[in-house]
């Protein structure tokens, strides 16, 4: 028999807790559920909070079937809050909202990556953050990101912008710089911009195409998840990696020591401790202050 739980006043059938969804770490999916309830939660749901999601789902772990979806999965619950999303293929598009703890519990029931528009419902396409994605081609590793993400914190600070770190949970890092509302068209081209410069700054280490054949030993700065229909891994979530790897806040100095890969590699178990040390690093993200005009907009 299917476990119900009540969260918060929903009643959750929550499914096959016993199963080992990272065999590499023998994690269960108990064990992750636990995460989002008791570690990630608080920290994790204002960033998802009004952010349309997409989900990248693993049932069956990492080594199983993983497809990615859009749409509200079959049988979401009435109480599960959706927002419309524009789309040229499907003018009644709609995406799940993740706003409470209950819908964050019956999501992750599903076993899925959280990944988030840049632009709030309500605000389709008009981007109040801007992102951009650190992607080494081996044999370069998350050491030389760090090495394009500082260049890149001190290329913004030049234009007023504040730039925050993030794992990405797999082999790469995400900055994330919090913005005065912008069209989502404009924050593309001036992240576009900004990949372009820091190629021709740093031509031995950076590419901004997405051509395969550049990218050995380079770190591809994808600018290209600005644009208003593309999501982009949630703080906080799990990946579907071998281990339950999370896309974990860091700070700047943990960015310039970085000596090895393995320095920034944090799983679902190391979360409570540096959530303890360091309250949720992206916190400036979600309050007022740190929000500056893009450039030229």
């Amino acid at each position: 028999m299917t476990p119900i739980t009540e969260v918060e006043g929903r009643r959750l059938a929550l499914s096959n807790l016993d199963k080992v969804l990272y065999p590499a770490t023998g994690t269960t999916k108990g064990e992750v559920l636990h995460y989002y309830a008791a570690t990630a939660a608080d920290a994790m749901l204002p960033h998802l909070r009004d952010r349309p999601l997409s989900f990248l789902r693993y049932p069956d772990g990492p080594d199983g079937l993983r497809f990615f979806t859009k749409n509200p999965p079959p049988g979401t619950p009435d109480w599960v809050r959706t927002a419309p999303v524009p789309r040229t293929d499907d003018p009644d598009a709609r995406q799940v909202l993740v706003q409470d703890l209950p819908s964050l519990m019956w999501a992750a029931n599903l076993v899925v990556e959280f990944h988030t528009h840049q632009w709030r419902r309500g605000a389709p396409a008009v981007a109040d953050r801007m992102v951009f994605d650190l992607d080494p081609g081996a044999p370069a590793s998350v050491v030389e990101c760090c090495a394009v993400a500082l260049w890149l914190r001190e290329r913004l600070a030049a234009d007023g912008l504040t730039a925050y770190g993030k794992t990405s949970g797999s082999k790469g890092l995400h900055l994330i710089v919090p913005l005065e509302p912008a069209p989502s068209e404009d924050v593309t081209a001036y992240a576009k911009s900004l990949a372009v410069e820091a190629q021709k700054a740093l031509p031995d280490l950076v590419v901004h195409r997405m051509t395969r054949a550049l990218r050995p030993g380079k770190v591809f700065v994808d600018f290209s998840q600005n644009a208003a229909a593309k999501t982009t891994a949630a703080p906080y979530t799990l990946r579907a990696k071998d281990s339950p790897t999370v896309s974990a806040p860091v700070t700047w100095e943990e960015v310039e020591a970085c000596a090895d890969p393995a320095d920034l590699v944090f799983l679902a178990g190391d979360m409570a401790a540096r959530l303890e040390r360091y309250g949720d690093l992206l916190g400036p993200l979600t309050g007022p202050g740190p929000a500056r005009p893009l450039p030229g907009v």
